[in-house]
């Protein structure tokens, strides 16, 4: 994840990952990345929840504006299968 994210980066074109293991991000250094405490296998949110999902991409593309300084980690607050944690964030349109 670290070495293609500063492979693309060094293109000029910048990158964010979305986390789950928080050690494995700060040892491969990822030039930027959100993290989210939640089981493998499941980085952008539960199956079939879009609501849960289009926040945590929208938090990761907010980060990736924000972040300017490379090897940060922003922690979401999102807990796993807690819906009143997301539903705030949730627009619908």
């Amino acid at each position: 994840m670290g070495l293609i994210q500063r492979e693309i980066e060094r293109a000029g074109i910048p990158t964010i990952s979305v986390s789950i293991v928080r050690k494995l991000t700060e040892e491969v250094k990822a030039p930027r990345a959100v993290f989210l405490r939640w089981p493998m296998g499941h980085p952008l949110g539960e199956p079939g929840r879009v609501d849960q999902q289009t926040v945590v991409v929208k938090r990761a593309l907010e980060a990736l504006e924000k972040i300017k300084e490379p090897g940060t980690i922003v922690d979401l607050p999102y807990r796993w299968r807690r819906y009143d944690d997301i539903r705030k964030d949730v627009v619908i349109t």
